[in-house]
């Protein structure tokens, strides 16, 4: 805090002086101050500095590796309690800010910060703790990917091998909180859904081994870099393998014991929010925070309704332009069932991919004159999270180079995986989509670094879908069934609105949210069943994607028409790109003013 100290000293700005230990004086005034913006920004930097060491992986993921060797246990009480007063202290440094002596970056950076501060310290209030891991989104998934030597931890050198044994430590510690944490549930009656636990327990089975050698974690002892000397190698095979055995097993163990043998008698057959204490409340919340709108459940229901019929109807023009004799329903299963929709070998699919990424990098100059320096790589999905994934994801690369972004292509079940949705699917998690917009975000040094390497769902994923679109502006889908798979997947963002807040709100089962997703779409069940189960766990996520596609529609419809012939596709997309990740109300203002700044040229 010492710089922070200096420049608050001569500042004046008053209550800044809480971040050096010393009391405030009775007045919160503050007076003139010749350079706010710069307090401003020192402000965030000594936030972000603090968030970093508060979440260690969080900053590995970022390639900042002071903080290898500790892992964080977000869901125990210390934690909750250390980020709550880092929310309120920053929160309250912030405010003593007046947004007026600002220039107008820095007061939307203000403005954004008070905001994402008071998200958490209200989303502190609702009880996710007691429900720490899931068969979607889990610690311990995590830290098997981390520790696999594919993952976010770096093993370049004997240094680095030892971060890793203090960690694998230190998850010892964290599956003892986490099951205390579900012990605690129990008795609150906020618990996971049974059909939840079911597919946990085999994920946790899965790393409890009787050979090191058949561990994830020994990956990183099968292939030492040539830093590490003969000596350290024989050192950390030893140590590695007294900690895997000693260590991470019986922790995978304990928890897969306790799950399997007395919490999944305790968890309910219920699967909405709705049905847990508060939880009316807390999916009201989850809603408003994924997708940054004011929309009740049931008005986002009501607009899911409506785009799935939109949809149906673009779907059945492509069935009769292939000549298909038959209605949508038996068009949904010939796309479902006929062997020449679907690869057989999964380098053939990763290979095809490929091919797709290069048709993009042709015509991606006449859309965007900004990209990212960062690269990416198309990878299969590690076999140890492949039978509950979905049938991709994207990674971000690092921040320091050492690590490209990763698309994840699940290719557990290749032979369920359609090739006519291979083409949007690039386009949304990869190049243009997030890959290109989180490069880009990662990359803008102009932003604080919170902005920088934060998360506004519904801005992400919202461009993510948005990306997609413009796939047909790119002429990627000459193939009839190419854009068959496009609509197809914009149909699943779309039922995503309905089924999430049918679940959730309206009391749907999870067989009912599955019927609908089949009656609906060309989607195997083999995709469907692990898409409804993930908005079973992660409730709101999910709406996301659509209201952002849809906000951005409509802003550049906006634009062109107030704009016409002046409107320049290529910097529209560079306004909202190099703007940041922002909430789409504040998306649509920045919009405006560009709008506003064109007709002004």
């Amino acid at each position: 805090m010492s710089r922070l100290c200096r420049l608050i000293g001569s500042s004046g700005l008053i209550l800044l002086l809480i971040a050096c230990g010393r009391e405030p004086a009775p007045s919160t005034a503050i007076a003139p101050v010749a350079d706010n913006g710069q307090v401003l920004h020192e402000v965030f930097e000594q936030y972000f500095e603090e968030l970093l060491a508060l979440n260690p992986t969080f900053a590995t993921a970022l390639g900042d590796h002071r903080y290898d060797d500790r892992l964080e246990i977000s869901f125990g009480p210390e934690y909750r309690a250390s980020l709550k007063a880092q929310s309120q202290r920053y929160l309250d440094l912030v405010h003593a800010i007046d947004p007026a002596t600002l220039e107008a970056a820095d007061r939307l950076s203000r403005e954004l910060f008070v905001r994402f501060r008071e998200l958490e310290l209200e989303g502190l209030r609702y009880p996710g703790y007691l429900m720490p891991l899931d068969q979607m989104h889990s610690f311990t998934s995590a830290f098997a990917e981390m520790g696999s030597g594919e993952g976010i931890q770096p093993f370049r050198n004997a240094l680095d091998y030892d971060n890793f044994l203090a960690r694998m430590g230190d998850f010892s510690e964290q599956v003892d909180v986490a099951i205390a944490n579900l012990r605690e549930g129990v008795l609150r009656g906020i618990v996971l859904p049974r059909v939840a636990v079911e597919r946990l327990i085999p994920q946790l089975s899965y790393h409890v081994v009787v050979d090191p050698e058949d561990s994830i974690f020994y990956g990183p002892l099968e292939q030492f870099p040539e830093p590490v000397t003969a000596a350290d190698r024989e050192r950390l095979t030893t140590a590695y393998r007294a900690a895997v055995m000693g260590q991470v097993v019986p922790a995978y163990r304990r928890l897969r014991d306790y799950m399997a043998l007395e919490y999944l008698a305790a968890a309910r057959l219920s699967i909405g929010y709705s049905e847990l204490p508060g939880g009316t409340g807390w999916y009201d919340f989850l809603v408003r925070y994924h997708t940054t709108t004011d929309l009740s459940p049931e008005q986002i229901h009501e607009i899911g309704l409506s785009e799935v019929e939109r949809i149906l109807g673009e779907m059945d023009q492509v069935r009769r332009q292939v000549g298909f004799d038959g209605d949508l329903s038996a068009f949904f299963e010939h796309l479902g069932s006929d062997p020449s929709f679907f690869w057989s070998d999964g380098e053939d699919a990763l290979r095809d991919y490929r091919g797709v990424e290069a048709r993009v990098d042709e015509v991606l100059p006449e859309y965007f004159s900004v990209f990212p320096k960062a690269g990416f790589e198309i990878r299969p999905v590690e076999a140890f999270r492949a039978n509950s994934a979905a049938s991709a994801s994207y990674q971000p690369p690092s921040l320091d180079g050492s690590r490209p972004g990763v698309f994840y292509l699940n290719t557990y079940d290749i032979a369920r995986l359609p090739r006519w949705g291979m083409v949007t699917l690039f386009l949304h998690e990869a190049s243009p989509g997030h890959h290109f917009q989180s490069a880009l975000n990662q990359e803008n040094t102009g932003l604080p670094r919170f902005r920088r390497f934060g998360g506004v769902t519904a801005y992400t994923e919202g461009w993510a879908l948005y990306s997609e679109d413009l796939g047909i502006e790119m002429e990627m889908f000459g193939d009839p069934y190419q854009y068959f798979g496009k609509l197809n997947d914009e149909m699943l963002r779309a039922l995503r609105l309905v089924v999430d807040t049918g679940i959730h709100r309206m009391g749907w089962t999870r067989q009912q949210a599955i019927d609908y997703m089949l009656e609906n779409s060309s989607l195997p069940e083999l995709e469907v069943i692990p898409e409804v189960e993930r908005y079973i766990v992660y409730p709101g996520q999910a709406l996301s994607y659509k209201m952002g596609q849809l906000e951005l529609r409509m802003l550049r419809a906006e634009a062109q028409t107030t704009l016409g012939d002046r409107f320049d596709l290529r910097q529209w997309h560079d306004m909202v790109l190099l703007s940041g990740e922002v909430p789409l109300d504040i998306l649509r203002r920045l919009s405006a003013q560009w709008v506003t700044e064109q007709r002004a040229d």
